[in-house]
């Protein structure tokens, strides 16, 4: 049989050292920080025991933005916002059933820093009327990326710090160490519910401080130190 159209090219993010992740679903995580969930209104659980359940929702392949190429504003909102995250890439493919935190860690191959993009009108619309919010958050352009940096050359995730400045000026600070849930954490409840494979994304939630971004913007997102993602919204 032939094809009615081209096969759309599969999306794909540079790893530092000259390989590429081809992307094949990218997870987002709600709320994953005390802070941020806090200047959302929601409640934060007192203690580990009483953390429930992430939350969790989804951005297409092609919303990636890679190559520091800038963004431009989308349409159906006057309120964009960003949002600084860890991203955990996974290289392999995940065991069938539930997973344990040594191999759920065993997954990830690699990690950048990325930004999810909200149109905060849209999402807060959507939440009033109890309505899912995927307008706010899976639209074109919404999830841009860094380079990858291999596993091997992080020595210690919890000691890292995301951070954002739009403009020169910071708007987003948050240690890792202060995730709700961590990296393992959330691959095991991601595995309850899908098939973790190779070319998974996962976006692990932002720190507070979530902002709106305008047309001219500058924004540089800057993960430890260790690896950096810059553009302009335009």
């Amino acid at each position: 049989m032939t094809d009615l159209f081209a096969a759309p090219q599969t999306p794909r993010v540079a790893v530092r050292g000259g390989a590429t992740f081809p992307v094949r679903r990218i997870f987002c995580v709600g709320r994953n920080f005390a802070d941020h969930a806090r200047e959302m209104g929601a409640v934060v659980p007192a203690s580990p025991a009483e953390r429930g359940q992430p939350v969790f929702f989804h951005k297409p392949a092609d919303a990636l933005v890679t190559g520091n190429r800038d963004v431009p504003y989308p349409p159906g909102t006057r309120d964009l916002h960003h949002e600084v995250e860890l991203v955990a890439a996974i290289g392999r493919d995940a065991p069938d059933g539930t997973l344990d935190r040594e191999t759920a860690a065993a997954l990830v191959v690699a990690y950048g820093v990325g930004l999810d993009l909200t149109r905060r009108d849209l999402q807060a619309a959507a939440k009033a009327k109890g309505l899912p919010w995927d307008t706010g958050k899976g639209f074109d352009h919404s999830a841009p990326i860094s380079e990858l940096i291999p596993v091997a050359q992080v020595a210690d995730l919890d000691a890292l710090t995301l951070t954002l400045h739009v403009n020169g000026e910071q708007r987003q600070r948050g240690a890792l160490s202060d995730l709700i849930w961590d990296v393992p954490d959330i691959l095991i409840e991601l595995s309850r519910l899908y098939a973790l494979k190779a070319g998974d994304l996962v976006y692990m939630g932002t720190p507070a401080g979530v902002a709106a971004l305008q047309v001219g913007d500058r924004f540089e997102a800057d993960l430890g130190g260790m690896v950096q993602l810059s553009g302009a919204i335009v």
